[in-house]
């Protein structure tokens, strides 16, 4: 099972928020032995909305299946005792601006002296290197300075962000493929390596047709609300109750599409001969779809587009995609029992072999609640750290 492709592997997770956590989540997800560690302050998500019974929902979701401990790194016996971790780890994933590891004597250098086959990933904002390496930056402003924002939303609409951390998620998946490989390679060679993921990189990575379509014909892209830019009909089609995606623009689909909605002269119609021309006459296009559309519910069209094999979909809420059969039969929720938070519906994990949907080994840690257990794996006492405040971050 995949699920446990990893067992038997140590993680040392000095990340937080959710692009390095959802690295970490990958991993453990996976079947490693995640040990993630927070200052006594906790993770920065855990202060995110929403909440339920004072636990933030986005630490819970993306800190499944990981152990939990609080170290103060400013105090001289926490590092110590981190620095000890890491000499047993496989794996180091690390969130801080660059420079702030090697200030606590745990940057990779360093560390790898005294642990060569250590795999040491860095997620930042703009990478290790280079001149916007110190700049602090979060999911939003990613969006922003990558160009993503430029193209997202309606024409001539206000700037807009992909409502979900989308940068943050992306970066999180590469740097855990950059682990893996790196992984794969130390069976090779028997030595580690630092591996990056930088979020700015990892949003050039997700419009990489987008940058390669401009690098070719040089034109800048602006927002174009829900159609494709390469290709229509492709795009959100309204009906008389609602909105579907329609993808029609394969030449035996565009044949069918015209057919199906009573209108096979649009077919015909040699401005719309071909995808390259339809592109050049989209606006006039979807006028045209638009009159036959609105005639009817979209369940009759989804019915009927089916039934000739033209790729579509509604476009679902979130409580209609959670009651959806492709959701429903795929098992993509799961119940997590949370100490605090008590019962909670949560996204499962979506790494698996066919057939296969693991269930969460243990919910997200409370905070500091595996520091005793994990420090005594070490042979060290709790009672040689130094305490930490909160008191509720204490080492019990």
């Amino acid at each position: 099972m995949l699920a446990n492709a990893l067992q038997g592997l140590r993680v040392i997770d000095f990340t937080q928020v959710m692009a390095g956590p959802t690295c970490t989540l990958c991993l453990a997800d996976l079947g490693a032995d995640v040990v993630k560690v927070e200052a006594p302050s906790g993770d920065l998500s855990r202060a995110l909305s929403p909440w339920v019974n004072g636990e933030g929902v986005p630490f819970l979701a993306l800190n499944r299946n990981k152990r939990g401990i609080v170290l103060d790194l400013k105090q001289p016996s926490h590092r110590k005792a981190a620095q000890e971790l890491i000499a047993q780890a496989d794996v180091l994933v690390e969130s801080f601006r660059p420079g702030v590891m090697a200030r606590f004597g745990l940057d990779y250098a360093t560390v790898a002296a005294d642990n060569p086959r250590l795999i040491y990933c860095s997620v930042s904002a703009y990478g290790q290197q280079g001149a916007s390496k110190d700049l602090p930056g979060v999911d939003g402003v990613l969006q922003a300075v990558s160009g993503l924002m430029s193209v997202t939303g309606a024409p001539n609409g206000d700037p807009c962000k992909v409502p979900v951390p989308v940068v943050d998620l992306v970066t999180g998946s590469l740097a855990a493929i950059s682990v893996l490989a790196a992984l794969q390679d130390r069976l090779r060679t028997g030595k580690g390596q630092h591996v990056e993921a930088s979020m700015f990189a990892s949003a050039i990575a997700l419009q990489h047709v987008s940058f390669a379509s401009y690098f070719a014909d040089g034109i800048v892209p602006g927002p174009q609300g829900n159609a494709a830019p390469y290709s229509t009909p492709n795009e959100a089609l309204r009906c008389a109750d609602g909105w579907i995606m329609v993808a029609a623009y394969h030449p035996a689909r565009w044949q069918a599409l015209c057919t199906a909605i009573g209108a096979p002269e649009i077919a015909r119609d040699p401005r719309f001969a071909d995808n390259r021309s339809r592109l050049q006459h989209r606006q006039a296009l979807l006028d045209l779809l638009q009159v036959h559309m609105l005639a009817h519910p979209r369940a009759f069209w989804l019915e009927k587009f089916a039934a000739v094999d033209i790729i579509c979909g509604p476009i679902n809420d979130y409580a209609e995609v959670s009651q959806s059969h492709a959701f429903v039969e795929a098992e993509l929720a799961e119940n997590v029992q949370h100490p605090v938070a008590g019962s909670l519906t949560l996204p499962r994990s979506v790494l698996g072999a066919v057939g296969e949907r693991p269930a969460a080994r243990r919910a997200a840690p409370r905070l500091g609640e595996h520091t005793r257990e994990v420090l005594a794996e070490l042979g060290i006492s709790a009672i040689a750290i130094d305490p930490v405040a909160p008191a509720s971050a204490s080492l019990t």
